[in-house]
């Protein structure tokens, strides 16, 4: 009998959280417009330093929940009603946010510099759906053999690396070759990328292996979870002070894993307890993640214009974001052709255990 793990579900819901605030502080940075925000002209570049220690490790950390999901969602699953239900929850949604939420915000821009209004077919922020269905597709066949095979050797090997708090470091070279190779400038840029492609690939097949390796994972992470977060806040200081955010190639993919793992050690220490606000944030995520941005750049849009601080302009954007993403939210839940469409079961609110085994 498996336990629900409320702090999974909370590390997920914070992340979606955290990337609404990350999207938010780009409108008030000096080069937001060049990858196609709505830029405010008086910028606040200080916030960018707490932005960075989030870049590195946010996108990646969703992409190791999302392999963690669908080890839950193999507990009552084959193979074929997996891919039915990921095209379902993943690639439905995808394709209906490509067609019809992109070109809201993408018409919002156009209009606000005073260009010709025109679609240009993007994935824009849904390229994370995007890898995220292919990764299904490319790596389901292993993982339903994986779960087939309770004692097979990969199995024992993992338990055992997982066993020993070293054993991030092994973890770290596949993504340390990766940056080596590819080379990504700056690393931060998952977005449409193939350092995005393959460093997602890596975080989602290490996802699932945490998960599968569980036994002797989370007693690590929870035992060593102080040393990880120090040692990721070192890491994030010495990117800070010695290199101004740039670098190095070699330590960067080290600074995530710490990050992850240390975020993962104190979700299991401290969120893993039911709660009514978990169960509706839960529910509410993953249609904010689709919807957020035409909000963001509607608020953008509307607010950077008027004549207050920029401060103030900051948190107006916050609150309009958050307060627009809510009644979306309230309005699709109760729309039962617009749910499926959003990641949600058609006629019906996600019940506490179909919350489990969403992957976004």
């Amino acid at each position: 009998m498996y336990k629900r793990r409320y702090d999974i579900d909370w590390i997920r819901v914070i992340a979606i959280g955290l990337l609404l605030i990350y999207h938010i502080a780009i409108v008030f940075q000096p080069w937001g417009v060049f990858i196609g925000f709505i830029q405010s002209h008086e910028p606040l570049e200080s916030i960018w330093i707490p932005m960075s220690a989030l870049n590195v490790w946010r996108i990646p950390l969703l992409f190791f929940v999302s392999g963690m999901g669908v080890w839950f969602a193999l507990r009552k699953r084959n193979l074929k009603s997996l891919l039915l239900e990921r095209t379902r929850r993943i690639f439905l949604p995808f394709v209906f946010g490509v067609l019809c939420i992109v070109p809201l915000h993408q018409l919002l821009w156009q209009d606000y510099y005073h260009q010709d209004l025109a679609w240009v077919p993007s994935p824009a922020h849904l390229w994370f759906l995007g890898n995220i269905f292919i990764y299904v597709l490319l790596l389901s066949p292993l993982f339903v053999y994986l779960r087939e095979k309770e004692n097979s050797w990969l199995k024992r090997w993992l338990k055992r690396l997982f066993s020993r708090p070293v054993s991030i470091l092994i973890i770290a070279v596949p993504f340390v070759l990766e940056t080596i190779l590819i080379q990504p400038d700056p690393y931060e840029m998952y977005a449409v990328t193939w350092h995005g492609f393959v460093f997602g690939f890596l975080c989602f097949l290490t996802g699932f292996c945490c998960m599968l390796a569980g036994e002797t994972f989370w007693p690590t992470v929870l035992r060593w979870r102080k040393a990880y977060l120090g040692i990721a806040i070192a890491l994030f200081l010495i990117r800070l002070l010695v290199f101004e955010l740039k670098g190095p190639e070699l330590l960067l993919p080290v600074e995530t894993l710490f990050w992850i793992f240390g975020v993962f050690g104190f979700g299991y220490k401290h969120l893993n307890k039911p709660s009514d606000t978990l169960h509706s944030l839960s529910q509410a995520a993953y249609p904010v993640y689709i919807v957020h941005m035409v909000w963001l750049y509607l608020g953008s849009y509307l607010i950077l214009p008027l004549e207050m601080a920029v401060e103030l302009k900051f948190t107006s954007v916050i609150v309009f974001t958050a307060m627009g993403c809510y009644v979306n939210y309230e309005v699709i839940r109760r729309v039962t052709w617009l749910r499926p469409l959003s990641g949600l079961n058609k006629g019906k609110d996600i019940s506490a255990e179909e919350i489990k085994v969403v992957s976004y």
